[in-house]
């Protein structure tokens, strides 16, 4: 009986290195990181960003997968429901895993308890932007335009609970107007529309509306953070156009399934903080217009936790539908 004992105890002793050693060994084959949008949308041009670095450091490929539709719920849910072992990750931002439990009666996800975060990644923000042809030039004046054509004009966002979508309806509420709702996939998805003036608007991404803008294809009106923006210090906040407190701004940060051990998450936490400090990482981000946060996976927890019940109040108060 003794002997059994001894085997069985050595055994678990093997068992538990061996378990040991394979996590300690991260990555040792391919990762995938999913972004709930198109290719070239912030989440996604940050995904790629560190996944590069990540396959750089670790010689192993990390490939980033676009999942679009459905607000990102489709990629947060996959990333919910995989493995608990570091080799899918998300890159999911404030539409999911904050605002759309205030939007939709059911989630296939519950943003607290299915994920483990790794770190907030970046905070950016979105340009109001009209076709050329719109004969508007202030935010003001689009508010006048939209009153005198009630139900007329429309929006393009980047699919539902997106900052896209809440700044927009954000927007109309506060302005008193009404504005149609036209659905896309994703900012890029939605871009060759408003470039076409076949949408009067849209709360799109820092990223995709700036050089648009400076080529003269799109107008920007105003910025959806507190602050101007330093890659557009001329760009008026919603704020001072009009609106006061107002601020729908996108962020995104790096998640693993919930269960995740802990020394992959704090292998990932740490190359993704060494990433995000690093001076070309960071002209990068500057180019884009997104800020670098880089906090740990409590302070990135607390935030969704906070932001969760602000955004239910707009939600409610500005009465924003799920069919919206």
């Amino acid at each position: 009986m003794r002997i059994v004992a001894n085997l069985f105890a050595a055994l678990l002793v093997l068992l538990t290195a061996q378990a040991g050693s394979a996590q300690s060994n991260y990555p040792n084959r391919p990762v995938k990181v999913l972004v709930g949008f198109t290719p070239g949308t912030a989440p996604d041009l940050a995904a790629r960003i560190l996944a590069d670095r990540f396959a750089e450091v670790w010689g192993t490929p990390f490939v980033v997968e676009n999942v679009p539709g459905a607000g990102s719920n489709i990629a947060t849910e996959r990333v919910a429901k995989a493995a608990a072992d570091g080799y899918m990750l998300l890159m999911g931002g404030n539409s999911a895993l904050v605002i759309n439990p205030s939007l939709f009666e059911q989630l296939p996800f519950d943003p607290i308890k299915d994920f483990a975060p790794v770190s907030q990644v970046f905070i950016a923000a979105n340009v109001l932007a009209v076709p050329p042809e719109v004969p508007v030039k202030t935010v003001a004046e689009l508010v006048a335009l939209a009153k005198a054509q009630p139900g007329e004009l429309s929006y393009g966002h980047a699919g539902v609970g997106t900052s896209q979508h809440l700044g927009a309806e954000l927007f109309k509420y506060m302005a008193h107007v009404d504005i149609a709702p036209v659905p896309y996939r994703g900012t890029t998805a939605l871009m060759p529309d408003l470039l076409a003036n076949r949408i009067t608007m849209s709360f799109a991404n820092i990223v995709n509306v700036l050089p648009l803008a400076r080529e003269g294809k799109l107008r920007a009106l105003a910025i959806t953070s507190i602050k101007r923006s330093a890659l557009a210090p001329d760009l008026q906040t919603m704020a001072e156009s009009g609106f006061p407190g107002f601020e729908a701004v996108p962020w995104f940060g790096l998640l693993a399934p919930a269960g995740t051990p802990k020394d992959v998450l704090e292998k990932l936490h740490g190359e993704t903080v060494k990433t995000l400090a690093m001076p070309e990482v960071r002209r990068k981000f500057d180019e884009l217009g997104l800020e670098p946060v880089g906090n740990t996976p409590a302070e990135f927890a607390a935030i969704i936790r906070k932001e969760t019940p602000e955004w239910a109040k707009v939600i409610k108060d500005a009465g924003i539908k799920l069919g919206n």
